[in-house]
């Protein structure tokens, strides 16, 4: 009997799906599944959102949704993860977490520590009907890296471009234009993208 898909993909609108493509990063909030490995209500068990890599260094794999373990949430990338509200994990990613820090520093000014980055994002990512908390800013300043809509879709921001999402990859690229934008990636992440943090990308956002 075929097994059914686990509803563990992460899209840049926050939402957590089932799909069969696979992604360069893995991250968790926390036990979100049930017993039977379903969802219910609940897309966090805490504030701590972090993106991981897909091999623990330490060598260990609990599977996607174990009995007794945090649920393990997939992401095509990086800034899929930024867009979704999470941050790399200071352990498994320990150097890309000390550039975030580091980029995040510098655009607010002051020193940056992990609880307070994860409490900002909090605020940024999430309304109190658990919605996606987005904003709205000219498309001409936005860094590389953030999330936006076009036309409803999301769409990567890169150089004078944007690259249709989809679970797979990154379509044929549209046209950066002037205006304003609807963004997905919470406001203190697109600051840190502008203060310097390169999140890493799926080759076929660069035609791979």
């Amino acid at each position: 009997m075929r097994r059914p898909r686990l509803q563990n993909r992460v899209l840049p609108t926050g939402e957590i799906v089932a799909d069969p493509a696979r992604g360069l990063f893995t991250g968790n909030r926390g036990i979100l599944h049930r017993p039977d490995g379903t969802f219910g209500t609940s897309r966090w068990a805490h504030k701590h959102w972090i993106v991981c890599t897909l091999t623990h260094p330490r060598g260990t794999y609990h599977g996607p949704m174990p009995a007794r373990g945090w649920t393990a949430l997939f992401f095509l990338d990086e800034a899929v993860a930024l867009a979704a509200g999470h941050r790399p994990c200071a352990e498994c990613r320990r150097e890309a977490f000390l550039r975030f820090r580091e980029a995040w520093s510098r655009a607010s000014g002051e020193a940056a520590r992990a609880p307070g980055m994860d409490e900002a994002l909090h605020r940024a990512r999430v309304l109190r009907t658990r919605a996606q908390k987005r904003h709205e800013a000219p498309l001409a300043g936005l860094p590389d890296g953030t999330f936006v809509l076009k036309d409803g879709r999301p769409c990567l921001v890169l150089g004078d471009a944007l690259l249709p999402f989809s679970p797979g990859g990154y379509g044929v690229p549209l046209p950066r234009r002037e205006g304003r934008a609807t963004v997905l990636t919470p406001a203190p992440a697109v600051a840190a993208l502008r203060a310097g943090y390169a999140p890493v990308l799926h080759p076929s956002a660069f035609g791979g």
